[in-house]
């Protein structure tokens, strides 16, 4: 998609993948609300590529997903990755486009702290029937500890509810539990420090395939 997060995230992608002697075969732009991927998914497959670093957004994301699996990309080994996919994902993506995709996020529901599997049982209970679950990239987790750090940052002002008063206890704000494990803000930054997991899905989950504790925020601070 064609606008700032996914040039500044593609730009750190760019970064990786040539650091580990691999190399980016084509990168490509596309407006909002395209829905039409022929020419580059038929790219793709002529060139062969191994993996697919998906930033197009809804409603495109799911027309390119759907496009790129009946092209038979996932029969010829290449995989691909988007770091917002989560368990809601299935909701606007067939779990069969889904099958081997990696994802990076703050919280899975595979976590397996005792904390973050309540959180999910608690929220469960409380909407029994909606198809939204609690998750990081529905930008539920994120709600969650911004919510809690401004309460931490309010203890830490005695209840002074002063933009300015606030603004400086949460600098220093932190959480020893939350979805996914502890977080803490990096002062001076106005982002957070938490944990990151890379997830496969596998047969409707998300097996969580590596975790990177308390990751600082270097490309927004």
């Amino acid at each position: 998609a064609n606008y700032r997060w996914p040039q500044l995230l593609n730009k750190w992608a760019r970064k990786v993948i040539e650091a580990n002697g691999a190399e980016v075969v084509f990168e490509e732009y596309y407006p909002l609300d395209q829905l039409e991927y022929s020419a580059t998914v038929a790219k793709i497959m002529k060139e062969k590529v191994d993996h697919v670093f998906n930033t197009v957004i809804p409603p495109g994301l799911q027309a390119f997903t759907k496009q790129l699996y009946e092209a038979g990309y996932q029969d010829t080994g290449g995989t691909q990755s988007c770091v917002y996919y989560d368990e809601n994902s299935v909701n606007y993506v067939a779990a069969r486009e889904l099958e081997g995709t990696y994802s990076c996020l703050d919280f899975f529901h595979t976590v397996d702290d005792a904390f973050s599997q309540k959180l999910v049982a608690d929220y469960n209970k409380m909407f029994p029937s909606t198809k939204y679950l609690f998750t990081a990239g529905s930008a539920s987790t994120g709600m969650y500890r911004g919510i809690k750090l401004y309460e931490q940052a309010v203890i830490k002002t005695n209840g002074e509810l002063a933009r300015e008063a606030v603004s400086e206890a949460i600098d220093s704000a932190s959480i020893a539990q939350g979805p996914g494990g502890a977080a803490k803000m990096v002062p001076g930054t106005g982002h957070t420090a938490m944990n990151m997991y890379v997830a496969q899905s596998k047969g409707g989950k998300w097996n969580i395939i590596s975790k990177y504790d308390m990751v600082a925020p270097d490309e927004c601070g």
